[in-house]
């Protein structure tokens, strides 16, 4: 068995592969201040309530936006899992191409993402990933990673809007049932469904136009959200990230681990 962990700056996500199906998975919360056994608690916990063997686990794969997060988990898989700790560094792997300036600036879930949907679905590719940030992604028909979009993602603008506004209440993101709302709860939450329908609808017929017709994958925690408004996505895989990091380790890691 694989553990793949994707370490955010809201979430970290946490799957087990046996062969190439994801078998469990769970997401917690981001907390910075966690120590490395504090996770190991919280990790333990998860297994246990779903009755996963901790002996089964052969290799961890890693990719992170939160550095200073790396470190505890390379300790908790060396001396809870008893496996190596293999981080997915974008400038420094093999499975794709990257055109970036600086391929080190690159987010690690960006490209991992960009390996999974070129291995799963072809070139070329647009991938919209809707976490704390909403990102675009663009890959060549040439399996090249191109660059992209970075925009803020729908929950924290929702909180920005929400810490600005004195008089504007927390809600519900969710699809309203009329675009003109008639109370200020409906009013919110029709600007941010389809202000961010329209963001996505705008930013892919721009890239469209750019790669010739490339097939759009969305992942994320909104992306079954935003598809309710927006129907241009070709696929909805919500274990993408996952899948990357179980492509990574079967093609790059898995000989480094005897």
């Amino acid at each position: 068995m694989l553990l793949v962990i994707d370490i955010g700056n809201t979430n970290i996500v946490l799957g087990v592969f046996e062969d190439d199906k994801l078998k469990y998975h769970w997401r917690v919360s981001t907390r910075r201040d966690q120590t490395a056994h504090e996770y190991a608690v919280l990790c333990r916990n998860l297994f246990l309530l779903q009755n996963v063997p901790f002996k089964e686990i052969e290799a961890a794969v890693i990719c992170s936006v939160v550095p200073p997060l790396n470190d505890s988990f390379a300790h908790l898989a060396e001396e809870f899992f008893h496996v190596n700790a293999f981080f997915v560094e974008p400038s420094e792997q093999s499975l794709m191409g990257i055109r970036y300036h600086h391929p080190s600036e690159v987010g690690a879930d960006r490209i991992v993402n960009a390996i999974a949907a070129a291995e799963l679905h072809g070139c070329p590719a647009v991938i919209v990933d809707f976490g704390t940030a909403t990102t675009f992604d663009a890959v060549s028909p040439d399996r090249e990673y191109l660059g992209g979009l970075i925009a803020p993602g729908i929950g924290i603008s929702s909180e920005a809007l929400v810490a600005r506004a004195a008089k504007l209440p927390r809600i519900e993101i969710r699809k309203p049932k009329n675009i003109i709302g008639q109370t200020t709860v409906e009013s919110m939450q029709s600007g941010i469904f389809h202000g961010y329908v329209s963001l996505v609808e705008g930013v892919l017929s721009r890239m469209r136009k750019e790669l010739d017709n490339p097939l759009v994958v969305a992942t994320g925690g909104f992306a079954r959200l935003i598809s309710s408004g927006y129907t241009g996505f070709d696929f909805i895989e919500e274990d993408l990230t996952m899948h990357g990091l179980r492509i990574c380790y079967e093609r790059i890691f898995r000989p480094l681990n005897g």
